[in-house]
């Protein structure tokens, strides 16, 4: 099932200008509109959240924008700019989420993700994850998932706000309900359709297309068709200029698997080739299926490291074939290195000589695309005496920085996600739960060592200047050993609320 994202950032030209540094940047504190000219006019196209709560609107004129808001930051339109940027924008989400990503200006981006949203947990993480990174960057965003481009582009625009996901295998009542505009019709055509007294999607699809093409031509119907997906609207990927890429073109259209995987051999091999001319290995190898009915299939696999071998890249690349529907049939296979660093050639030494570390690259690139690159990571340590943020999340071939956790005091193999609140008898200040209940059963306490007091980090929030926990290790009765903390000192109520949780357990 064919799944596309659009993405909508409504105040693109704004939201660039605010990331703009030096001289050219707008004032912080000022509102910000951006205008351009409708004939003679000098127009409001584009404004800020700011210039828009004092009440400046698109389409305004300049000269009412300045009377409404004082102090209004004011720059000339730069379309072009605007396009360069979202081309930018839009070749940084095809490296990091989907091999086909195209700009769609003036304010836009689309993205098939078909066979790709796994690899980032799902339709739902990989957008939170990706309008969550844009809004770091002071860029507002919004997104529209759908089976077509038209009903994607709908949903992000006049749907609701924040992020509209339509269920695979949707019907029209997906887009039934949104203004007409939602369509992407030319200027001037939703306002004679309102003439007629259509309001609504719903309102055109339930019509006679004839009398409608012949008023208003074959657009309107076409609009429909694609977004309803009666009709193919291909996306043109953006591919960057010193993009490796190899083609197969083929006379006569292919379908069977066994044969995708003996032309997938055969590109690979002349991409590594390539590769090897520029020194480099792929991080990132995109397969793009060019159908006879002008639909693209595209499948990706990454790599933990830099690649040059044809058989490992060959063999990930077939374990995917079975995700690809050829359709009617395949006319033109792209191979494209869509992340390439250098890899340099080097020397193996034999083992007589030196003792060669075991490469597990393979089994690390194997895992992680069958069950997405987050699946796989190992911990690495922080520094920080708050044991919840002493660890974090890195690449499983990360180079090793050298950083270990500190060994004063042992740490339990199973550190809870959250700490988990537990009832315990326990003297205060100092002494340790004599018994605890936790997830409803209670637990004698034989043997108990502590405490250690961990102090909060005052230089991250404010909160935490008086807060300590008091850790203990317990064991109870049957031989289990668990890691308790009292949160406050025991006596002054400020350091904490004296509650006691579970924070993990030992092996």
């Amino acid at each position: 099932m064919k799944r596309v994202v659009s993405l909508y950032l409504p105040n693109w030209s704004t939201d660039r200008l605010r990331r703009m540094t030096g001289d050219a940047a707008p004032r912080a504190d000022a509102p910000l509109v951006v205008v351009g000219r409708d004939g003679s006019r000098r127009i409001v196209t584009a404004a800020d959240a700011a210039a828009a709560a004092l009440g400046v609107r698109v389409g305004m004129p300049a000269a009412k924008a300045q009377a409404l808001a004082a102090g209004l930051e004011i720059r000339d339109a730069d379309p072009a700019g605007d396009g360069e940027a979202l081309e930018r924008l839009a070749l940084w989400i095809l490296q990091r989420i989907a091999p086909i990503v195209a700009a769609d200006p003036p304010d836009g981006i689309v993205i098939d993700t078909t066979g790709a949203d796994h690899l980032h947990g799902g339709e739902a993480a990989m957008l939170d994850g990706l309008v969550g990174r844009l809004a770091m960057w002071g860029v507002a965003a919004r997104a529209g998932v759908a089976d077509t481009w038209g009903a994607a582009h709908a949903l992000a625009r006049f749907g609701a706000d924040g992020t509209r996901i339509a269920a695979p295998g949707h019907d029209r009542s997906v887009i039934s309900g949104l203004p007409i505009e939602a369509l992407r019709l030319p200027a001037g055509m939703p306002a004679a359709l309102r003439v007629l007294g259509f309001e609504r999607i719903g309102d055109l699809i339930a019509q006679p297309r004839a009398p409608l093409a012949l008023r208003f031509g074959p657009q309107l119907g076409r609009r429909l068709d694609e977004a309803l997906g009666h009709a193919a609207e291909p996306i043109a990927p953006i591919r960057p200029a010193d993009l490796t890429e190899v083609r197969r073109a083929f006379a006569e259209p292919i379908s069977a698997a066994e044969t995708i995987a003996r032309y997938l051999g055969k590109l690979v091999n002349t991409l590594c080739l390539e590769l090897e001319r520029k020194g480099e290995g792929v991080r990132r190898l995109d397969l793009i299926c060019q159908r006879v009915d002008s639909r693209a299939q595209a499948i990706r696999v990454g790599m933990a490291k830099p690649v040059r071998d044809v058989k490992r890249l060959t063999r990930l690349l077939c374990d995917k074939i079975e995700t690809i529907d050829p359709g009617y049939g395949i006319e033109m296979l792209t191979l494209c290195a869509i992340i390439a660093e250098p890899l340099e050639a080097r020397q193996i030494a034999t083992s007589l000589i030196e003792e060669t570390e075991p490469d597990i690259s393979d089994l690390v690139d194997t895992l992680a695309n069958r069950v997405g690159e987050r699946a796989i990571y190992r911990a690495a340590p922080v520094a920080s005496d708050v044991p919840e943020r002493s660890v974090s999340r890195v690449p499983a071939l990360a180079p090793d920085t050298g950083a270990t956790w500190p060994d004063a005091w042992p740490r339990p193999a199973r550190l809870l996600l959250t700490p988990e609140p537990v009832e315990t008898i326990a003297l205060l200040p100092d002494h340790p739960p004599v018994s605890f209940t936790w997830r409803g059963v209670r637990r004698r306490v034989r043997r108990a060592d502590g405490p250690e007091r961990v102090f909060g980090e005052w230089w991250k929030r404010d909160a935490e200047l008086l807060a300590v926990r008091d850790y203990f290790r317990v064991e109870d009765e049957a031989g289990e050993r668990y890691w308790l903390y009292r949160a406050g000192d025991g006596e002054n109520e400020a350091t904490g609320s004296q509650r006691w949780f579970i924070h993990g357990v030992f092996g």
